[in-house]
């Protein structure tokens, strides 16, 4: 019976891709909450946003299915990266179609910086979960360009929305490779 129990992490590769799936659980939160709201106060984009939630629900099943072949249990942010993800969609959908585009083009600079790194650090050690990565990293840098030639050149209100999305989005993967409070934190090369 615990052969089929999932475990903690135990590999830089295996926190990486549970931090990763929990990241895309966040954005699909997002893109839902976004839509929603799109509907009647940017309706140019929902088709866009559909297609950026068709992505990243591929996404989060690629990490889910890795997860699940490793047994390793899913990261204890995902219900944060998705409550997150609901309450940021939602704030910046009311915001409008600039919101939303600059939203999506913040938070995939920061998730490409990641996964590049991941990349980097994985590609000898762990080369599962370095393709599994891989395999999405087309799908975020085209949710990132799309977006920011929807913005053009930079607003005043970007000055502030910007850095506040890609804080948010760099906190949360933060979390996702912390361990819990009484066995320290966990350097991103590190396993949990």
């Amino acid at each position: 019976m615990d052969k089929l129990r999932p475990r903690p992490a135990r590999t830089p590769g295996e926190v990486a891709l549970k931090v990763d799936h929990a990241g895309e659980h966040g954005a699909i939160c997002i893109y839902r909450a976004q839509r929603r709201i799109a509907r009647w106060r940017a309706p140019a984009l929902v088709a866009e946003i559909d297609g950026f939630l068709t992505h990243e629900q591929r996404h989060r099943a690629l990490f889910g299915a890795e997860l699940d072949r490793r047994r390793v249990r899913r990261c204890r942010t995902y219900h944060l990266c998705g409550l997150g993800g609901l309450v940021l969609g939602t704030l910046t959908g009311l915001l409008g179609a600039r919101a939303v585009a600059l939203t999506t083009e913040a938070v995939e600079s920061v998730v490409l910086s990641h996964l590049a790194q991941q990349l980097r650090d994985l590609e000898q050690s762990d080369p599962a979960a370095a393709a599994v990565i891989a395999q999405i990293v087309a799908d975020e840098q085209e949710h990132r360009d799309r977006s920011a030639d929807r913005l053009g050149a930079p607003q005043t209100p970007d000055r502030l929305l910007a850095p506040i999305v890609r804080s948010a989005t760099e906190a949360v993967i933060w979390m996702g490779f912390l361990r819990r409070p009484w066995r320290g934190p966990v350097n991103r090369g590190t396993a949990e």
